[in-house]
């Protein structure tokens, strides 16, 4: 059975200023799956 991709990123880099806080990420979410970002 095959998977259908909801939301593919590919390479995202993220800079607050002279700090890189996500470099270079690859991120896959399927069809159907719940995914949260939390920031505390």
């Amino acid at each position: 059975m095959s998977v259908s991709t909801a939301v593919e990123i590919t390479g995202i880099t993220k800079r607050f200023g002279d700090v890189i806080a996500v470099d270079n990420m690859d991120l896959t979410i399927a069809d159907g799956e719940f995914f949260a970002l939390l920031d505390g």
